[in-house]
């Protein structure tokens, strides 16, 4: 009778050492980071809309009547960004580089909006929104989309052209016009969207290979910055203080934290179940935006909170996957840009709500409540689609895929050509 062999089990299947390889070899296909992206995408929104029902129901009833309220506006946000994600993934390359100085152009004269007296919207000590009538945007979210491409674009010429040897031609006129953007942003008192700025620039030196003193010596002048603001700025002190040192101010200013704490501690395994938390009764401030996952970690436990850190980190290794395999610099740059943008955006939210990092009053990508967050960021996610459909081997496995489902849907309604 012949041995089993070691790789297999008693009946035939594969064991668990093909199983890892086979696994393995999912990742190395054309079109892994392409489904990565977009798989990622669609949990994080569903999770995103369920939470934002769960941790606004108690306070929207208060407020407005209904448990419903910033569930619908969210969802309209999301009906309008899914549709510009999807044009997003099927835009050129050179669309999304035209699109660069625009959207710079634009984002600095909201920006300027956002200071004017009567347009400019302020909470949290920061003043970050623009009144516009029936709607409220908040135009540094625009502005991080914008420096993603702008920059990238930047950069990609003057590589073209060999002027990235030398430090003037690398950080002229990319410093200047990402400080315009970070001035403004201070100007609002809004220290986490200067964080998340400060990453993206950080970022596409990186990427472009700026030499290692001229990107340490960045990274300390961006360190000083940071540490300015943190010291003109009352409240932000007392975060920082009660950051370090949670146990003396639970009552006052790191209400928010502990009660955030609280609220993930008391979820344990497996939570206390969707819709059953008692952090969002009038315990948790901002539960459904910039506390959101500690709403996740009480009414889904560890099990949630890991699935969603999950999530970030595959789309985080989906976004770099991208950015190393494309041959077009504006696109390597450009994926690098908006990875380190949402997924640094996620660390400092989630690193907040747990206790590690000080609070910064930035929402969690894709989940939190908030249509001027979620529309930018779709269409980020849309252009890293666009861009993996442009990996080696990514066109020739989509074509001998077929027609996606949007396009066999119009075709059975009679509205495309089969």
């Amino acid at each position: 009778m012949s041995a089993v062999p070691a790789d297999e089990d008693d009946g035939g299947r594969p064991g668990p050492r093909e199983q890892v390889v086979a696994a393995i070899g999912l990742l190395d296909r054309p079109l892994t980071s392409y489904y990565l992206v977009l798989g990622c995408t669609v949990m994080l929104l569903a999770l995103g809309l369920t939470m934002v029902l769960s941790a606004s129901s108690v306070s929207q009833i208060q407020a407005t009547g209904s448990a419903f309220t910033l569930f619908q506006k969210q969802a309209l946000w999301m009906a309008i960004g899914l549709p510009g994600m999807w044009l997003a993934s099927r835009l050129p390359v050179r669309t999304f580089r035209a699109l660069a100085y625009p959207l710079l152009l634009l984002s600095i004269v909201f920006l300027a909006l956002v200071l004017v007296p009567g347009l400019g919207r302020s909470a949290g000590g920061a003043t970050r929104w623009v009144d516009l009538g029936p709607v409220q945007i908040q135009p540094s979210e625009l502005g991080k989309l914008a420096l993603v491409l702008w920059g990238a674009d930047l950069l990609a010429r003057k590589e073209r052209l060999g002027q990235l040897t030398e430090w003037r031609p690398l950080l002229v006129p990319l410093m200047p016009g990402a400080g315009v953007l970070v001035l403004m942003v201070m100007m609002g008192s809004d220290l986490g969207t200067t964080l998340v700025l400060l990453t993206i620039f950080l970022g596409l030196l990186w990427v472009v290979g700026a030499p290692g003193r001229l990107f340490v010596g960045i990274a300390g002048l961006v360190g000083l910055l940071v540490s300015i603001l943190i010291v003109v700025e009352p409240y932000r002190m007392q975060r920082l203080t009660g950051f370090l040192d949670p146990s003396g101010n639970r009552l006052t200013t790191n209400w928010q934290g502990t009660q955030g704490l609280y609220a993930v501690a008391s979820g344990g395994l497996f939570g206390t179940g969707l819709g059953e938390g008692r952090a969002k009764w009038d315990y948790l401030p901002e539960a459904e935006t910039d506390f959101i996952f500690a709403i996740v970690g009480e009414e889904f436990g560890l099990v949630g909170t890991l699935v969603v850190l999950s999530l970030f980190g595959l789309l985080a290794y989906a976004g770099l996957r991208i950015a190393r395999r494309v041959k077009d610099p504006f696109t390597r740059l450009a994926a690098a840009g908006v990875t380190a943008w949402l997924v640094v955006q996620a660390i400092v939210n989630i690193g907040a709500v747990i206790g590690v990092l000080p609070i910064t009053g930035i929402p969690l990508p894709l989940v939190s409540y908030g249509g001027s967050a979620l529309i930018p960021s779709l269409f980020a996610l849309g252009m890293l689609l666009a861009f993996a459909k442009r990996e080696p081997g990514a066109r020739q496995a989509l074509s001998a895929r077929g027609p996606g489902p949007v396009v066999r849907a119009l075709s059975w309604l009679g509205l495309a050509r089969r």
